[in-house]
């Protein structure tokens, strides 16, 4: 049983290596990115106390929602496919550019149909770039009868110095649900979106690239997504930090959630058909103004 336990643990990470210290690190358990180095330069926050238990979701890094966002009546919080196994479907594979790529799934199972009584089938294709990582999903519906609904969304928590350093762009003039003040509606009147205290907002409708200051040596963190029309950030500040037993009191001020997906208004997914959606996250270097990354989409 313990050979089992630890020959479990010892595949229950996958590493992308591009070389020079960039490498990205996936746990199977939720195909959670945990990790995500750029010139041995850690970009995403994990906390502390994160739990590695293969059975709570895992605090930090990109945790992967799935088919509920938020309290869920049928099952877990956020759905389950962040506290289940995913399978390598294809192992860590160098591009001819020097890229690198791997592709998890996620298919019904036991599992899932006892809480969520559906087939599907999701694919998540993750390539490692030299200073950008990219994310392709793709859900497919199997089934020749029913039709589902989902929400999806990438649970992105970045590193950051002092989140009230922060500056979010792309957000001035969008409607947002503020989940601090009993899901009001709000539109949103700053140019810049700045955290100075609990944050948590679903934002509607929101533009494919927001753009994050401050980030980890001061950079520019670039957020490129498709398909993906909402956009989430969360901090829990100081009284809700003390209220998670896998988060530091005193983490919130190095960590910042920026999360691209569909929230409010659920995919339907018909019998036989796909859905596609990306993100991109690239961290800007002054005198870099490419905008490749709209053609890699």
């Amino acid at each position: 049983m313990a050979t089992t336990a630890a020959a479990m643990a010892a595949t229950s990470v996958v590493v992308l290596d591009r070389g020079n210290n960039t490498t990205c690190t996936i746990n199977l358990h939720g195909a959670t990115v945990v990790s995500w180095r750029v010139n041995n330069q850690e970009q995403l926050f994990v906390s502390k106390l994160a739990s590695f238990d293969g059975k709570k979701a895992i605090r930090g890094g990109i945790p992967f929602v799935f088919p509920q966002f938020g309290p869920w009546s049928f099952g877990p919080q956020h759905g389950f496919a962040r506290i289940t196994r995913w399978h390598l479907e294809r192992a860590p594979d160098r591009l001819h550019n020097g890229d690198v790529e791997a592709i998890f799934s996620l298919m019904d199972n036991e599992f899932t149909r006892s809480i969520w009584n559906y087939q599907f089938r999701i694919t998540y294709r993750l390539i490692l770039r030299e200073k950008e990582l990219h994310f392709h999903i793709g859900v497919y519906n199997p089934s020749k009868e029913l039709s589902f609904s989902f929400n999806m969304l990438l649970h992105t928590y970045l590193k950051v110095p002092d989140v009230r350093r922060c500056q979010i762009t792309g957000l001035h003039g969008c409607h947002f649900i503020d989940k601090t003040r009993e899901n009001a509606l709000y539109q949103e009147g700053r140019e810049v979106v700045t955290v100075n205290e609990w944050t948590d907002r679903i934002y509607q409708h929101t533009p494919q690239e927001h753009v994050i200051t401050n980030v980890v040596s001061g950079r520019k963190m670039r957020l490129h997504k498709y398909n993906f029309p909402d956009t989430v950030i969360w901090n829990p500040w100081i009284d809700r930090s003390r209220e998670m037993s896998d988060f530091g009191d005193d983490e919130f001020p190095n960590m910042l959630c920026v999360e691209a997906g569909n929230v409010t208004s659920p995919v339907i997914l018909l019998p036989g058909t796909a859905f596609e959606a990306s993100q991109i996250l690239q961290i800007i270097i002054e005198g870099n103004v490419s905008r490749k990354t709209k053609r890699n989409r």
